[in-house]
């Protein structure tokens, strides 16, 4: 097959002089018998300064064999970060020197919101996700999984534009004033600007309530039950676009079959062009093996779930909040196997305590203290992709594969 990238006339005659003047080439190779479309690579960036005999702080552009410039990011920990794309056994390769790289406007970015109650809220060209703070936790309610944030219409940011609008105070106190007076024109404005109402580029249909949301993990306690994580403690936003989006979170002390204060922290990041986000999960304190879980939960099991152990994701159709406002196809995928994945259903009186809740679906491991447990989750919603729970099966599996081989970049 043909490569995806076409060689210019140009940049024909300029290989034919051999490297250029003052750049170093990346050789990437894709050793996959699948696409690779716009797959962020990444290499530290002070081999290449010392290779180009530059400050470690110099700037640096990236071109493709067409001599195109492609967007880059610099890492919070010293690496430059850009999109490679290579046809099934390719190999690309790019040129890097120095330069100031065009401005790139971002797509993946996310901020925490102390005036909704901490909520950190995070975005890229495809999908959103919220995660909640001490503010929320401070009253007393139960939000311990991940929100999903659906979006359509746009590839650029829309959240902070949706948390304006819902929480704008003069609008706010407008439809408090109407509420009495006229509730009609009330629940007109209220509608007409809340982020559970799709204005023309998402919403926030998704319901998380009192479980592990949209694939949060959980250590088990001694009788196998779910040690629920309750809100972050504290964030810190490490990188913000604009190809990358990255936070770390930590969480206050559990204590966890006998460990009197296990410390959970997060590194979550979401890339440019994808629905997934990578987690690396971490325990401080655990003194033994513990199992651990990663969930979905589950509000209406006809929809459709998939429990793949190998090549290792699992997936679910959630059927949205309201009417009309279609379907979020739901999963995780797991780089190292699992050792089971099964749907969990809450009894009664659990589902009145999870409102409404019908249980999880949960994907079983083992934490040994001293390791990071990594797995990729995420979403998408069928308003905006037009796809069916089959193409998002497809899609999670080859996430799979490529987890299993991926790119190889060499410095030639």
């Amino acid at each position: 097959m043909k490569t995806l990238f076409t060689l210019s006339l140009a940049a024909i005659l300029l290989a034919s002089c051999g490297r250029q003047e003052g750049s170093v080439t990346l050789t990437v190779v894709n050793p996959s018998d699948m696409e690779r479309a716009g797959e962020l690579v990444e290499v530290p960036l002070v081999g290449l300064t010392r290779r180009l005999n530059l400050p470690d702080t110099a700037r640096l552009v990236v071109r493709d064999e067409a001599g195109r410039e492609l967007p880059t990011q610099t890492t919070y920990d010293g690496k430059l970060l850009f999109a490679a794309s290579l046809s099934p056994r390719d190999t690309a390769r790019y040129t890097v020197q120095a330069g100031i790289p065009a401005p790139v406007a971002a797509q993946a970015c996310g901020r925490v919101y102390p005036e909704r109650l901490d909520d950190l809220a995070w975005e890229n060209d495809l999908v959103a996700f919220r995660a909640y703070g001490p503010a929320l936790q401070a009253t007393g309610e139960r939000g311990y999984g991940y929100d999903l944030l659906a979006k359509r219409g746009t590839d650029m940011p829309v959240l902070d534009e949706r948390y304006a609008l819902d929480l704008n105070p003069a609008t706010r106190a407008r439809i408090d004033s109407l509420r009495k007076a006229d509730p009609a024109a009330a629940d007109s404005l209220a509608r007409n600007t809340s982020y559970h109402v799709d204005h023309g580029n998402g919403m926030d249909c998704y319901a998380v309530g009192p479980t592990l949301g949209g694939g949060t993990t959980a250590l088990l306690d001694g009788e196998g039950q779910i040690a629920y994580p309750w809100c972050y403690r504290t964030c810190e936003v490490l990188e913000n676009g604009p190809l990358r989006f990255a936070a770390r979170l930590t969480f206050n002390p559990l204590q966890v079959d006998g460990d009197t204060s296990v410390v959970e922290t997060r590194f979550i990041t979401l890339e440019t062009g994808s629905y997934l986000n990578r987690t690396e999960v971490v325990y401080e304190g655990l003194s033994r093996p513990t199992p651990l879980v990663t969930g979905i939960v589950l509000h209406d099991e006809t929809g459709g779930m998939a429990m793949e152990k190998e090549p290792g994701y699992m997936a679910y159709v959630d059927p949205t909040t309201g009417s009309g406002n279609g379907k979020l196809f739901v999963g995780a995928v797991f780089p190292d196997p699992v050792q089971e994945i099964t749907a969990d259903r809450f009894s009664a009186a659990e589902q009145k305590q999870r409102a409404g809740a019908k249980g999880h679906l949960l994907a079983y491991s083992t934490y040994r203290p001293g390791t990071k447990f990594v797995y990729y989750w995420g979403f998408a919603w069928d308003r905006a992709t037009g796809k069916d729970f089959e193409a998002w099966k497809k899609y999670l599996a080859r996430k799979a594969e490529q987890l299993r081989h991926p790119l190889v970049v060499t410095v030639d």
